[in-house]
This record gives C-alpha cells, structure tokens and sequence, in this order.
C-alpha cells in the first residue's frame, strides 16, 4: 500500500487484514521501490498524488521489471487521468473517496486472475497459436516471432479470451465483464485503453492490427 496519507494506509491495512492479507506500506514512491528490490508482492495500491515521485512515474518504473497487479487509487475523476494511470500500466484505477468494500473486491478479483495465470505444468491445448503469435494460458506466456512480449496480467487475462473465442467478435461490454469480473458501466476507454497496449507490445501497426482486429461499433476480435 502506497500513499503518503497514512490514515489512508492504516484504513486500508485494516481492511485488507481482516480479510487475511498480509500488507505492507510505504509513504512515497521511493521507499516502495526500494522495498521490491528485496521482496515480492502479489499485488499493488498506488497513490497517483505523491510528492518526490507520483504514482504514473512510480507504475512505469515498476513495470520495466514486474508484472504483478497494480491498482491506482486517486483523488482525480477525469477520465484522461483514469486512462493516463492505465497507460501507465496500472490493471486497476479507483477514485478517492472509495468504498473499502469495493477496493477489497477488486483486491480479490485482480489476485484471482494473477493467481490463475501464474505459471504451471502446460499442455499443447493450453497454446493459441495465430501465425507467429503464440499464446500459453497456463504459463501467462505470449511471444511473437520468437520474442517474448510481457503484459500485465490484465493484457494477458483479455488476449487470453479473445483466443478462446478465436474468430469471433467480442464487445468491450462483454471483455470488460469476463476479464474484471463486475458490470460494465461506462467502460469502454478501459478496454479500448488496454487492447491499444497489447497491441504495442506485441509490435502491432495501430491502423493496421495484424493480430486484435476492431470491428467497428461491435467490439474486437482475434484473427482466426
């Protein structure tokens, strides 16, 4: 849990501990970045307003080295702020005040999915393969042309149901409700957000998607 606020901190903990979390806080961007150099977490809550670093600059520096789920807490309800946070790299982005009930529910839901996706023992049914592009499911592993191209685990969780719907089109109403887990409400720029990043990560022209296909006023699709 990182926020400079530590009543914020302390609620939080409290929350998470009663439904049997370990939680560890940090003040400030710096003091968490300094914590993972020598310990794992399975899952992170990042203040956007900090001083020193802020919670944007703080995301991208987490993930040029891990992929565990990072949920954005802030005080900031535009939604260009909701979609810098999520360009970022964030999974997850909650406006201030919040229900701590709703902060635990997406706790749970992001770690199910991280869970679910962790690596384990893989099966050749568990692998989509679209012309260079190769998804495993059970190893949270996707490369292209021989090159491995990391996502968070929210990518992963969306390109991993458009392969096991493979040819058909999804709308973002339905991507959103599989993937996090809750009703769709005013949505669409989380997902439209999110397919834009997988689409550079795996090395994609934008107005021409050789993989993730949009369907206009539909949804998307992966190519059969």
């Amino acid at each position: 849990m990182v926020d400079d606020d530590p009543e914020i901190r302390e609620l939080v903990q409290i929350y998470l501990k009663t439904e049997g979390y370990q939680v560890e806080q940090a003040a400030g961007a710096p003091e968490a970045l300094a914590w993972l150099q020598t310990h794992e977490a399975d899952l992170i809550l990042l203040d956007v307003m900090m001083p020193d670093m802020d919670g944007v600059q703080a995301c991208m520096r987490i993930r040029q080295e891990r992929q565990m789920p990072i949920i954005m807490l802030s005080a900031k309800t535009q939604d260009m702020d909701k979609i810098h946070g999520l360009t970022a790299g964030a999974d997850d982005y909650i406006t201030k005040p919040f229900n701590p009930l709703e902060l635990i529910a997406r706790v749970k839901s992001q770690l199910r999915r991280y869970l679910q996706f962790r690596p384990t023992p893989t099966a050749p049914q568990d692998e989509v393969q679209v012309e260079d592009l190769i998804i495993n499911t059970a190893t949270h592993r996707v490369t292209v042309g021989g090159r491995e191209a990391s996502l968070t685990p929210t990518e992963f969780a969306i390109l991993a149901f458009l392969a096991r719907n493979r040819g058909l089109v999804l709308s973002a109403e339905k991507i959103y409700e599989h993937v996090w887990n809750e009703p769709y409400f005013d949505s669409a720029n989380t997902v439209m957000v999110h397919i834009r990043k997988i689409r550079e990560k795996l090395g994609e022209n934008p107005r021409k998607p050789r993989y993730i296909k949009t369907v206009w006023g539909v949804g998307y699709r992966l190519e059969s």
